[in-house]
């Protein structure tokens, strides 16, 4: 009897749970991914790319052509072909300046034979102190060319990369004994304030030591590389790459 009465009970319990879950839905326990798996989808994951590095475009010579306007140059004659292999085999070039007024030999012949006299020919001034000059002007027109052609001349002569970019920038900032500096400001005013130049002007550069001979000269080398600027710039003359790397490291 007691052996009924508890299997009666254990029927109603079984019953009466079967009833409490009797409405509700069945829930399936999501399946578990295998290793495997795991593995086959990681490895389907493609790996992330390095940033592919720009390109720069070649880059264009800066120096060519030596003008912008399409003149084509004369034949040279025999002296000026002897001039332009001169050239060449001094410094490795021919300027472009020259190249430019190559468009006629009679031009050529004028602009060569003024600056060899000017630059080149005996003076009281040394030829370091007509390129600081030349500079100078160069700076206050902003001339390209000039600049960097004679900047690197600067730089060449005096064996001092620093003097020769002070001229470029700046030339009131380098330690300039009294006399270079007396001559650098009446070169300065003579570009910008032609017409406010006085005797007095004359009489600072004869207390400093320079002679009537050397007043003309300064004022030629002045005068020169303001219509040089001039044309150059009109022309967008390009100075020759060589330049730009030339005695940027000081003489010992």
């Amino acid at each position: 009897m007691a052996s009924k009465v508890k299997a009666a009970v254990g029927v109603e319990k079984g019953k009466s749970a079967t009833a409490t879950n009797k409405g509700r839905p069945e829930t399936k326990a999501a399946p578990q991914k295998s290793k495997s798996s795991e593995k086959k989808s990681s490895a389907r994951k493609p790996a992330p790319q390095a940033p592919v590095p720009a390109t720069e475009p070649a880059r264009r010579r800066d120096d060519l052509p030596a003008i912008a306007l399409a003149i084509p140059p004369a034949e040279l004659d025999a002296a000026n072909q002897a001039y332009f292999d001169k050239c060449v085999e001094k410094i490795g070039f021919v300027p472009n300046v020259l190249q430019a007024y190559a468009l006629d030999m009679a031009k050529l012949n004028a602009f060569a034979g003024m600056y060899n006299d000017l630059m080149l020919a005996p003076s009281g001034l040394s030829k370091l102190e007509r390129e600081m000059i030349a500079v100078v002007v160069s700076s206050i027109n902003r001339c390209y060319y000039c600049l960097t052609a004679h900047g690197a001349a600067v730089r060449q002569l005096s064996g001092d990369p620093i003097l020769g970019e002070q001229m470029v920038m700046n030339y009131r900032a380098a330690r300039l004994d009294p006399r270079r500096r007396a001559m650098l400001d009446f070169a300065a005013k003579l570009t910008e304030s032609p017409h406010a130049v006085e005797e007095e002007d004359r009489e600072g550069l004869r207390r400093v030591g320079f002679s009537e001979r050397d007043i003309w000269d300064i004022g030629a080398v002045v005068g020169f590389f303001n219509m040089s600027n001039r044309i150059a710039s009109a022309t967008d003359m390009r100075p020759n790459e060589e330049y730009h790397a030339q005695a940027r490291t000081p003489k010992a």
